[in-house]
């Protein structure tokens, strides 16, 4: 068995998921990057949101920060126990167990996904099964990898299938049955650090000093000329689409 570190490796799904895992703890640092991220996504979420695959917790801790109520769910079962143990008696924050493909109906305002769809082939079947899960006329919320170019063997090993473009993205959410409301790229000069230094350099996206700077200096001003002008590329694609009112 190769080791997870090994990037130029075939990854197994145990080895993926230990990736996934050290790779959120490293990323709890970037705190900006984070809240920026939640910043765009909040204003869509409604009053009962879902989350799919929340990982360690980081964004429905900064939601329930936020005031917002929502439920946090996991497939991993060590993250699972976690979450369960950081939200114990939340008045904001439910965990539950949830993995794809899902097969239950339900009624949130909203479904959220960080960073989950490129972990799932058929990520078009995902996206039906997301829908069951949000009322008529509620919101599927994602944030994904941007540009297949930037394709690296980290992407690889941490068991993506796939990064996006805006019309890419657009022409899933429809294959789906959803309807676009809001496709965008997010975070221009992070996909240029992406490039050289995970892609180009066969690095990891950890905690150290260059993430430290990026996210205290850039990020700020990132968001700044960002919420005024839609740039031409990014390190991820922000997705909002609505489900069917009928």
């Amino acid at each position: 068995m190769s080791a997870p570190g090994d990037l130029r490796a075939p990854a197994t799904l145990a080895e993926s998921t230990v990736l996934q895992s050290a790779v959120l703890e490293d990323l709890r640092s970037a705190v900006n990057h984070n809240r920026w991220l939640i910043s765009l996504t909040e204003p869509w979420l409604g009053d009962d949101p879902l989350e799919i695959g929340s990982g360690l917790g980081e964004a429905a801790a900064l939601w329930a920060e936020a005031g917002r109520s929502v439920t946090a769910s996991e497939a991993d079962p060590g993250r699972l126990a976690q979450l369960a143990e950081r939200f114990a008696g939340h008045p904001r924050v439910r965990v539950r167990e949830l993995a794809v493909p899902i097969r239950e109906s339900a009624d949130y305002s909203a479904v959220v996904a960080l960073n989950v769809l490129e972990h799932i082939e058929d990520d078009v079947e995902a996206l039906r099964d997301f829908a069951r899960l949000v009322r008529p006329g509620g919101r599927i919320v994602l944030v994904v990898p941007a540009f297949e170019q930037a394709m690296s063997n980290f992407d690889r090993r941490i068991g993506h299938f796939r990064r996006y473009r805006v019309p890419t993205m657009e022409a899933t959410l429809r294959r789906a049955g959803l309807r676009p409301v809001k496709v965008h790229y997010v975070n221009s000069i992070g996909l240029l650090g992406w490039m050289l230094l995970v892609k180009a350099m066969d690095g990891l996206p950890r905690e150290g000093v260059p993430l430290k700077i990026y996210d205290r200096f850039c990020v700020p001003v990132l968001r700044r000329v960002e919420g005024r002008i839609r740039v031409p590329f990014g390190q991820s694609v922000l997705a909002v689409a609505e489900t069917p009112e009928h």
